[in-house]
């Protein structure tokens, strides 16, 4: 008999902090663990049922099962998933082990003997609920003590399949939202910016970055290909560490110089996806940030009279001047004079406490 002892109210209180891990992934593993205590089990995992990865939330009584699962390569075997999944997509809204294997099966399945028994396991349900057009499922496990699901059990964890999948919705959209503000905020200040997910697909690309995007990198089919060969080499190698490396862990983080036939390099630095765009239903994985050598950043003349209380004239000159235009240059596409650029020169040194271009531009490059 199962020694569920909370029930359907205590995961209906449970189930009102799905919410707040729509906003902040990082509290998923803590409202599944809440979960887990209120059916009466050890712990469970969030899978993505047609693609399994290893950075999956789970909770830490079952870490061990977890790891072992993807390291051993259980993931493209899971007897479980092959026989589960089709339930769940005809309509049932939660599976247990007596719907999908019979006692003989429990006792002999290597799948059992070898992974799920050895790690302390026996029982588990899984409520499926969609992520956008993504199925996914809360995978629930109990130990032989805590004993099988029952009907009963089956039947309060149903509760919860629609309100995941509202959150699971919420959530993705929340992180698009959240992933859309920081390239924009990075296109604010002309960084090329685009972010990728856990497969190393494109989810969000930046003006600045398209605008530097010709045959020798670009973006095709929501990947990014660059035709130098050693630099594609590196590409591929990052992305194949990005689906090894769980969530939690540090992401590689080499650059990788973009050899280009007729123009000077471009350096892809690698940076942490944060916050809300962590969403684990949208995968955002890392930001790569796309520094193009042929030419200086372009420093917004905005920041420029805030930074250094420049007026809106010598902003535009110094901006100019920041981009790698000579004094004679800038004045001639602001339309001014030589000797009024000159001037205006002048009191951008003393504004900036610099006393020659090459001085300025090394400033105003660290902006």
């Amino acid at each position: 008999m199962s020694k569920s002892a909370v029930g359907p109210k205590g995961l209906l209180d449970v189930s009102a902090r799905l919410g707040e891990a729509a906003v902040d992934p990082s509290l998923w593993p803590e409202v599944m663990q809440q979960i887990s205590a209120a059916i009466g089990a050890t712990g469970a995992v969030l899978l993505q049922s047609n693609v399994r990865t290893s950075d999956v939330p789970r909770t830490a009584g079952v870490e061990g099962l977890i790891a072992h699962y993807f390291a051993a390569g259980w993931n493209m075997r899971d007897l479980r998933a092959e026989r589960g999944v089709p339930l769940l997509s005809r309509g049932a809204k939660v599976i247990s082990d007596q719907d999908i294997v019979t006692p003989e099966e429990l006792r002999r399945s290597p799948y059992y003997a070898e992974l799920v028994v050895p790690f302390g396991f026996q029982w588990f349900a899984a409520v499926g609920f969609a992520a956008g057009p993504d199925p996914w499922v809360l995978v629930i496990q109990r130990t032989p003590e805590e004993g099988a699901f029952e009907r009963d059990d089956k039947r309060a964890l149903a509760s919860l399949a629609q309100r995941l999948t509202e959150v699971a919705t919420l959530s993705t959209s929340v992180g698009r939202v959240a992933l859309a503000g920081t390239t924009n905020a990075l296109d604010l200040v002309n960084q090329p910016a685009l972010a990728v997910d856990r497969l190393g697909l494109v989810l969000d690309i930046n003006m600045a970055a398209q605008q530097i995007f010709d045959d020798d990198i670009r973006v095709f089919n929501r990947r990014l290909q660059v035709r130098d060969r050693k630099a594609r080499g590196a590409l591929d190698t990052f992305i194949d560490r990005l689906r090894a490396t769980p969530d939690t862990a540090a992401l590689p983080a080499t650059p990788i110089m973009v050899q280009r036939q007729a123009r000077r390099p471009l350096l892809i630095r690698i940076l942490p996806v944060a916050g809300a765009a962590r969403s684990p239903f949208l995968g955002a994985r890392a930001l790569l940030l796309l520094n193009d050598l042929s030419g200086r950043r372009v420093v917004p003349a905005d920041m420029l009279t805030v930074a250094f209380g420049l007026s809106r004239a010598e902003a535009k000159l110094a901006a100019m001047i920041a981009k790698g235009h000579s004094l004679e240059e800038a004045a001639e596409q602001l339309s001014i004079a030589r000797e009024t650029a000159r001037n205006q020169l002048k009191a951008i040194f003393a504004k900036t406490n610099t006393h020659r271009q090459s001085e300025l531009v090394a400033l105003l490059s660290r902006i």
